[in-house]
């Protein structure tokens, strides 16, 4: 999908929740045409910058790196003031960030981007389903979700009590979006994925069925803008 963007007239990428993304630097498209704003955490974004400056002898220049945490600090502010530009056609990717946030602060970055990006701005994202955050054991593969968290022991400066808090009603993402000045919504789930890739000899692995994968365009005719 970046790459459709890329070939579209993509100006501006922000990886919200940037973790340790590598496709900043190994689309080579993104360094000759495209602006990029690495947004998270303190904790990692200083750990994925040393581990940058250490491949690579220094921090790339097409990548502007932000600090934020999004349940305390407003994403409108940090932006604007590291050149971020409301009017160029920007591609917002946030990866496993929606279910560690408040729903406040899941609506406060949504508004942002529905009110400040150009024409054909789009954003792709995950999310939890309401139902797994109300009765986890009633699904499939969930045992795998501590195993990811006990990961984060690996990092120098771990985050801690980070949990599961926000989710989204199953079948509910179209309205949700549309809502908040969103359209062109199309949407991914984890059955959808072992329906369609999971099959034959594959058919007994376990997908992780608690998430949906969106994307939806910024309606710039929505009354929200």
């Amino acid at each position: 999908y970046l790459e459709t963007c890329i070939n579209d007239g993509l100006e501006q990428l922000v990886i919200l929740g940037a973790g340790f993304d590598s496709r900043p630097y190994r689309f080579e498209e993104l360094n000759c045409k495209v602006k990029v704003f690495e947004i998270d955490h303190p904790a990692t974004q200083k750990v994925k910058k040393d581990k940058i400056k250490k491949i690579f002898g220094s921090l790339p220049d097409h990548v502007v790196y932000i600090p934020i945490d999004f349940n305390k600090e407003k994403l409108e502010g940090k932006l604007f003031e590291k050149g971020y530009d409301r009017k160029l056609k920007t591609l917002f990717i946030w990866e496993g960030v929606t279910m560690y946030l408040t729903a406040e602060a899941v609506d406060e970055t949504l508004a942002f981007v529905a009110k400040n990006s150009g024409e054909g701005s789009s954003i792709i994202f995950d999310y939890i389903f309401k139902s797994f955050l109300d009765e986890p054991s009633q699904w499939e593969g969930v045992g795998r979700i501590d195993t990811v968290r006990k990961a984060y022991e690996l990092i120098d400066e771990p985050i801690t009590d980070e949990r599961f808090i926000f989710g989204i009603p199953d079948g509910a993402i179209t309205e949700f979006l549309s809502q908040r000045g969103f359209h062109r919504i199309e949407e991914v789930t984890g059955e959808y994925l072992k329906n369609t890739y999971f099959q034959s000899a594959n058919s007994n692995r376990n997908v992780l069925c608690v998430c949906g994968f969106v994307v939806a365009t910024v309606d710039h005719k929505s009354p929200l803008r």
